[in-house]
C-alpha cells in the first residue's frame, strides 16, 4: 500500500529540515524503480529512498541495507553523472498532494527531481532549469523534451486518509524508521512470495521435463527389450553358418536351447552375409544388456527424484513449504601453488584413460583437433567424432591391427558427445573409424576433415560412466 496525502506531509515535514542545504554524496538504483540518495548535512550523512513502486510508491529515510545490482541501470547512472556532488537547495511537497520536489543546484545549473508517488501512475523525473523533462525513471513519460506539466488535480485528488504512523514516538526521525521498519517488512513478505512463485515455476518445468526423459528412457528400454533372445539366435546362426547361404532371408533351425527341441525360423537380412547376420543378433543383445544395466537404475533415480518435487511442490501449494536457507560463504583458503604448476605449460589435449587401460586423447580446439589427428594419431589408431556436430576430435590409441573392445569405444563415444555441441540434449550419434580413413578438407579451417568407412554408435551421456573416466584422467 503506498503512502497517503497525510502521511507523506508527516514525513516531508519531519525530513525536510534535516535535508536542505545537503549534499548528494552518493546515488544508488536499488531496485528498477526506487533510488536511494545519501545527502551529507554538517555532521551526519542522511539516506533519502525514492520508490515510484505502485503498490508502494513512498519518500522516506531509510537505515536499512539495499542491495545493488552488479552494473548500476541507465537511469542512475544519469543521476551520477549530473547530480553527483550536488547540493539540495530545497525540497517541497506541491500542493499538500503526493508530489515531492527535490530542487537542486549542480554543475549544470540548477534542476529538479520530481518524485510523483501516486500509484500507478507513479514516477520519478528529472527536469532541467527550464523545467523540461530530461529523464523519467519507468521510461513512460512521453513529454521527453517538453515542460514540465503537473499531475491535473483531479488525477492526483483523494480524501484525506488518517495516517497509519501518526503517534509515533522514538528515535531521531519515527515516522521515517516507522514508514521503513512497515516497508521492509512487507518486501519480505513479497519477497518470498515471489521466491515461491518461481520456485513453482521451475518445478512445474522441470517436472515436465523429467517427466519426458524418463518416458524416451522407458521407450528405449522397451525397443530394447525386443533384442532379449537374440543371444540365442546368434548361437544358433553360429551353430550353423555353413548351412547359410548369402541372400537367404530366413534360416529353420532346431532350438536346442529348448527341452522340446522345437523348429524355429530365424529372420536373416539377405544383404549381409552368414556372420554379418550373427554379428548383428549378437550386437542387439548387447544393446539389450546394456539397457538393462543402465537404464533401470537410471529411471529408477530420476522417479525418486520425480516424487521429491511432487512432494515440493504440494508443499508449495499447501503453504507449508519454505524457502531454502542461503548458503554460508565458503571461507576462502589460500594455497600454495608449486613451482612446477607454475613453471609447467599445459600438456596438450585432454588424456583419459579407457576402463579397459588404453589411452584416449581428446583435442580442446580446432588447433589441437588438427595436430591430434595428423600428428599424434597412428593409422591403426581409433578416431571419433560427434555426428554432424561441431566438436573435439577423439583418438584411442590401439596396437596395430587390434579391435577396440566394447566398453573402450563407450567410453571413448561418451567423451566425443561430451566436448561436442550435443552435450547439452545428453545423447546422440557419434562416427568412428581407423585414423587412416580420415584425412584433412582442403581449403577448410584447421580440424575440418573428410572421413570414409565410418561407423556409428548412439551413446548417451551417464553420469556414473563419466565419473569413472574423469576419476582415470591421465
Amino acid at each position: 500500500m503506498i503512502l497517503n496525502r497525510t502521511e507523506l506531509a508527516l514525513v516531508f515535514a519531519e525530513i525536510a529540515p534535516v535535508l536542505r542545504g545537503g549534499w548528494i554524496q552518493k546515488i544508488h538504483q536499488p531496485q528498477v524503480r526506487t533510488i536511494v540518495l545519501d545527502i551529507r548535512v554538517p555532521g551526519e550523512t542522511h539516506r533519502l529512498l525514492i520508490s515510484c513502486e505502485p503498490n508502494s510508491a513512498r519518500l522516506h529515510l531509510t537505515t536499512s541495507p539495499h542491495p545493488n545490482p552488479p552494473t548500476p541501470p541507465p537511469f542512475c547512472q544519469f543521476l551520477r553523472a549530473h547530480f553527483q556532488g550536488a547540493r539540495l537547495d530545497e525540497i517541497r511537497q506541491i500542493q499538500n498532494d503526493r508530489l515531492i520536489e527535490l530542487q537542486i543546484t549542480s554543475r549544470d545549473g540548477p534542476c529538479t527531481i520530481m518524485c510523483e508517488l501516486i500509484g500507478p501512475k507513479a514516477n520519478i523525473l528529472i527536469l532541467d532549469a527550464e523545467r523540461r523533462v530530461l529523464r523519467d525513471c519507468t521510461r513512460q513519460c512521453t513529454n521527453i523534451g517538453k515542460l514540465y506539466e503537473p499531475l491535473s488535480q483531479g488525477a492526483t485528488s483523494q480524501k484525506q486518509a488518517p495516517s497509519r504512523f501518526a503517534g509515533t514516538v522514538g528515535g531521531l526521525h519515527p515516522v521515517s524508521e516507522a514508514i521503513d521498519a512497515h516497508y521492509r517488512e512487507q518486501e519480505s513478505v513479497l519477497a518470498v512470495d515471489r521466491i515461491k512463485e518461481e520456485r513453482l515455476r521451475v518445478l512445474k518445468k522441470t517436472l515436465k521435463k523429467e517427466q519426458r526423459l524418463i518416458e524416451a528412457w522407458r521407450s528405449d528400454l522397451a525397443k530394447a527389450a525386443a533384442y532379449h533372445a537374440y543371444a540365442r539366435y546368434g548361437e544358433l546362426i553360429k551353430a550353423n553358418l555353413g548351412a547359410i547361404t548369402k541372400g537367404t532371408d530366413r534360416i529353420e533351425v532346431t532350438d536346442y536351447f529348448d527341452d522340446q527341441l522345437p523348429t524355429i525360423r530365424i529372420p536373416l537380412d539377405p544383404m549381409k552375409s552368414p556372420q554379418g547376420n550373427m554379428d548383428d543378433y549378437f550386437r542387439k543383445h548387447r544393446k539389450y544388456l546394456v539397457a538393462e544395466r543402465e537404464l533401470k537404475p537410471r529411471i529408477e533415480r530420476a522417479e525418486l527424484g520425480l516424487d521429491r518435487l511432487r512432494q515440493e511442490l504440494r508443499d508449495i501449494e499447501q503453504g507449508t513449504w519454505t524457502p531454502p536457507a542461503a548458503p554460508s560463504p565458503r571461507p576462502i583458503v589460500a594455497t600454495r601453488t608449486t613451482p612446477r604448476a607454475v613453471g609447467q605449460p599445459r600438456s596438450p589435449f585432454r588424456r583419459f584413460i579407457s576402463t579397459d587401460g588404453l589411452p584416449i586423447f581428446v583435442g580442446r580446439n580446432a588447433r589441437e583437433n588438427d595436430e591430434l589427428t595428423f600428428g599424434l594419431a597412428k593409422s591403426d589408431d581409433l578416431w571419433l567424432h560427434a555426428r554432424g556436430t561441431p566438436g573435439s576430435h577423439v583418438v584411442v590409441r590401439l596396437e596395430k591391427g587390434a579391435d577396440p573392445p566394447m566398453e573402450t569405444l563407450r567410453d571413448a563415444a561418451t567423451l566425443a558427445l561430451l566436448y561436442s555441441d550435443l552435450k547439452k540434449s545428453g545423447k546422440g550419434d557419434v562416427i568412428y573409424t581407423r585414423r587412416k580413413w580420415v584425412r584433412k578438407a582442403k581449403g577448410q579451417a584447421p580440424g575440418a576433415v573428410i572421413v570414409t568407412q565410418e561407423k556409428s554408435v548412439h551413446v548417451s551421456l551417464d553420469k556414473s560412466r563419466l565419473n569413472a573416466i574423469k576419476n582415470r584422467t591421465a
